[in-house]
């Protein structure tokens, strides 16, 4: 999920501030699912999918409390994610964040449900009812799928908690 806003400058110009994220398609007619904060302030979003194909997306809508946003692009050309459940996560159980971290496209990490129903504070208000996660969640991954071992979307990959930017506990709202 790439971006487009737009800030004023100090001295009044309109500057173009680029952004990038991850995000899942969650149905065949083409909404797909990210975070809100990736999309927060856009004036235009483009989705880029894993075949190569781009398609420019319409906002349905975002709740800044669970840091969620709905996109909905025309092409009818998508496979949705197998949706599962959170609420039959277990500490210990293994998972897969999948996104586009730092710039590489298509990145997948692995790693354990550490946690569940954590709070987490962040830029964008406190992400309640958060899984932690020890799978690498870096820049980039924010709106990417957290999967089960059986590839089912269990949630979404929303925040680090990091003293220096980096992966270090890495936070995913709950899907359920």
């Amino acid at each position: 999920v790439d971006t487009v806003s737009q800030r004023q400058t100090w001295f009044g110009e309109s500057v173009a501030e680029r952004g990038k994220g991850s995000g899942v398609v969650i149905s065949k007619d083409g909404h797909i699912l990210t975070n809100a904060h990736v999309i927060q302030g856009a004036t235009e979003v483009r989705v880029h999918f894993s075949d190569g194909r781009s398609a420019g997306a319409t906002i349905v809508g975002t709740d800044p409390r669970s840091d969620l946003a709905v996109l909905k692009v025309s092409s009818t050309a998508v496979t949705p994610a197998v949706i599962g459940t959170s609420s039959k996560l277990e500490i210990g159980q293994w998972v897969l964040a999948v996104g586009n971290p730092l710039g590489y496209e298509n990145t997948v990490s692995v790693g354990v449900v550490s946690s569940l129903g954590r709070t987490l504070p962040t830029e964008s208000g406190i992400l309640v009812d958060a899984i932690q996660t020890d799978a690498a969640i870096n820049q980039g991954n924010s709106g990417g799928a957290l999967t089960n071992a059986q590839g089912e979307l269990v949630g979404v990959n929303s925040a680090i908690a990091s003293n220096s930017g980096g992966f270090i506990h890495d936070f995913v709202t709950l899907k359920d």
